[in-house]
């Protein structure tokens, strides 16, 4: 593929799946570094992050608008995870929204929300109950504000689904998973909403179903090879999209922010001589 053809589309923006690691300490950041300047030196190497914290309680405004004053809110763009209770504890579905959309309310007026992220596990199996769920999701939420879904079931893997989410306004997630049963396989390009979206979590089979922690599950450096792989289906999902985002969730020891920088050069957005800070370093991460 030329580069010409890589350029064409709409923006695109490449991040990785939360930037709040300890162990991105002398790998990514270097030693010393303060955890509250963490964002802001990320912010020097990328444009977008996802904010994942937000799954496991429901933010403060004054928690999102500290992240704003941490960033260039023109330049910068957040996902932002909904919580669990709207996805895996969906019966708290209408006493979540309300307090999470107040805590947002600040990344919405900055202008720096690119979209919510709705993950859902494995379990969430596509029947009637499950799409009803979607609508109401969907109809909690502002019209105004972006909302994506993501699918670990195969299931959910139809046409019938794909043209569900187009009338629901509710964006498909394209996403790179380890080769297992019943695991999404498909190398997609979709677009359901006005916004192209892309998740890579990495192929560690052997530790995505049994592990001591959760994060080892997404213990994985994809090689130059396997990302340029995806490039067929990013360029086409970007020429139907007003916006595609990219983010890495194999985020074990800053393998995530090593891979965005990876893809970035591949698609032509850095160029080969600007080198991420922690590769100046002239030190073995692994």
């Amino acid at each position: 593929m030329g580069e010409e053809e890589i350029v064409v589309g709409s923006a695109i923006r490449i991040g990785t799946s939360g930037y709040s690691f300890k162990d991105w300490v002398g790998s990514i950041y270097p030693q010393g570094l303060p955890q509250k300047e963490w964002l802001s030196y990320y912010s020097g190497e990328f444009d977008t992050v996802e904010i994942n914290a937000t799954y496991y309680r429901v933010p403060s405004s004054r928690m999102m608008d500290a992240l704003t004053r941490k960033v260039n809110p023109e330049g910068f763009l957040f996902a932002v995870k909904v919580p669990a209770q709207m996805t895996h504890q969906r019966d708290k579905l209408d006493q979540t929204v309300e307090p999470f959309l107040t805590g947002i309310q600040p990344l919405v007026d900055a202008g720096c929300l690119a979209t919510l992220l709705a993950q859902f596990p494995y379990s969430f199996k596509c029947n009637e109950e499950s799409l009803q769920h979607l609508r109401s999701l969907r109809e909690a939420i502002p019209a105004e504000l972006p909302v994506h879904v993501e699918f670990r079931n195969q299931g959910w893997y139809s046409p019938d689904v794909y043209s569900f989410l187009e009338e629901q306004a509710l964006g498909f997630v394209n996403v790179d998973l380890p080769p297992l049963p019943r695991l999404p396989m498909d190398r997609t390009s979709l677009v359901t909403n006005e916004i192209a979206y892309f998740r890579f979590h990495g192929r560690n089979a052997a530790k995505w179903w049994h592990h001591e922690t959760p994060g080892e599950r997404y213990d994985y450096l994809y090689s130059e090879d396997e990302l340029a792989d995806w490039i067929p289906a990013i360029s086409k999902a970007r020429q139907g999209s007003r916006l595609t985002l990219l983010f890495f969730n194999n985020c074990h020891r800053g393998k995530s922010a090593i891979n965005a920088v990876q893809l970035q050069r591949q698609l032509g957005l850095r160029d080969p001589a600007d080198r991420a800070a922690w590769e100046a370093l002239e030190r073995k991460l692994f």
